[in-house]
């Protein structure tokens, strides 16, 4: 039986690809958008160097224990009720945080804000595999990219907004960003419930429940997969590990770095906002080429490239060449969407998907959010920058060693307590498109 989802035309998913890039959109806007409001914050709210370095360890801290989490509430409610899940956390700690006026209770509602958007993380690629599984390269190209504009765009506004109004106002705003999600998917919930009441539409139940979503009578068993015991899901953690460690490194560390060696703190501030900027191209660029790769690992060792090259320029001429070292580093970021496409290169269902999402990135946020900090303590125990540019190469190097290990066309099925057959040939579906 052909599948229906893959023949399924583009008019019957428009909800869910609408909710899939607003929800890409608004991901990272609350996470970018306190730093450059930290001026004012530190005045109003009593922001001191310990609460501001725990503010950093918030995003990839709750990132890591949802991540974790959130397969387990996916197989309880579903997909699309984990995402409105996410929604609600996010809209009612951005909102609650933009009200208060204690440093600790920011932190808190932070907290809240950081475990809507951890359980979001995870959602989105299963999401992807559900609805467009004939479409994962196009659909993720466009959803990373929507994600590398949140990143920038947000710190980009909030000085300006702030100015306008006050802090409240540019930090509160972006929850009606993440407010606009349940519109499309409440457009897609009562489509697919039409379809799976349909009595005569077998099939469209089939796309109500999705591949390995748990549905109540009649639902599709699913089998028990140990991320634990698959190389696939440990080669992910390590490399999302090593990748991410970078790219918080630089978003906490290259203004004041720069700073540091004499470049002007605007000049430094956009040095920043250019290296997310970099993110964009990559996003388009790496989900449309990297699937057609027998060995996807060539395209990552060409970023590793780039980040090795960029980090060696910063570490040894920060001021000479700096735009050049930043674009270097910016271009490498296309690990980042190698990392989010191959969850769903590396699984065959959507419940292999959402497990493979949450393994990786609940372990994998939590061993690089360690990393800023690191870099910091490091320099200030040595009075040098050497050791902790040494510890990036490091990242760089467990990274790769996590390249090697994704690398083979396997499955996080395989790890199954009784592993899945491959899918027949009129099931195949083209990742390349």
């Amino acid at each position: 039986m052909t599948n229906f989802l893959v023949k399924r035309p583009w008019t019957g998913r428009i909800g869910a690809l609408l909710g899939i890039m607003v929800m890409a959109l608004s991901l990272r806007t609350a996470v970018s958008v306190v730093p450059p409001l930290l001026g004012e914050l530190s005045g109003e709210l009593g922001f001191d160097a310990g609460t501001t370095g725990l503010l950093a360890m918030l995003p990839p801290l709750m990132f890591a224990i949802f991540g974790l989490l959130t397969p387990a509430l996916i197989r309880r409610v579903g997909l699309e009720k984990a995402l409105v899940a996410a929604v609600v956390l996010a809209v009612a700690g951005q909102l609650g945080r933009a009200a208060i006026d204690q440093v600790w209770p920011f932190l808190g509602l932070t907290a809240v804000v950081m475990a809507g958007y951890g359980i979001g993380n995870v959602v989105l690629p299963p999401l992807v595999k559900k609805y467009f599984p004939d479409r994962v390269g196009l659909v993720t190209a466009g959803y990373v990219t929507l994600l590398s504009v949140g990143t920038a765009i947000s710190p980009q506004l909030a000085v300006p907004i702030a100015g306008a109004t006050n802090w409240r106002v540019s930090i509160g705003l972006w929850a009606s960003v993440s407010l606009l999600v349940l519109l499309p998917w409440l457009m897609q919930f009562l489509r697919d419930r039409r379809e799976k009441h349909d009595a005569g539409n077998p099939q469209g139940q089939a796309a109500h429940l999705g591949a390995g979503q748990a549905g109540g009578p009649g639902a599709v068993p699913v089998p028990k997969l140990r991320p634990w015991r698959s190389p696939v899901a440990w080669g992910l953690v390590i490399f999302l590990a090593g990748n991410s460690a970078q790219t918080y490194v630089y978003f906490t560390w290259l203004p004041p770095y720069l700073s540091g060696q004499g470049l002007d703190a605007a000049t430094a501030g956009t040095a920043l906002a250019y290296f997310a900027i970099l993110a964009v191209p990559m996003s388009l660029l790496v989900p449309l080429w990297v699937p057609r790769m027998k060995n996807p690992i060539l395209a990552i060792s060409l970023f590793a490239l780039f980040w090795a090259a960029g980090h060696l320029g910063l570490y040894l001429s920060p001021l000479a060449g700096t735009w050049l070292w930043v674009t270097f580093s910016g271009l490498g970021q296309g690990t980042f969407v190698t990392a989010l496409l191959m969850v769903n290169l590396r699984s065959r269902t959507t419940h292999g998907s959402s497990v493979l999402s949450g393994f990786s990135q609940g372990i994998g946020y939590a061993g690089a959010g360690i990393a800023p900090l690191f870099f910091g303590t490091i320099h200030d125990a040595t009075g040098s920058w050497t050791a902790s540019f040494i510890m990036l190469f490091a990242c760089l190097v467990v990274m790769m060693v996590g390249a090697t290990m994704i690398n083979a066309k396997r499955y996080i099925e395989d790890s199954a307590d009784e592993p899945l057959a491959p899918a027949p040939a009129d099931h195949a579906v083209d990742l390349k498109e």
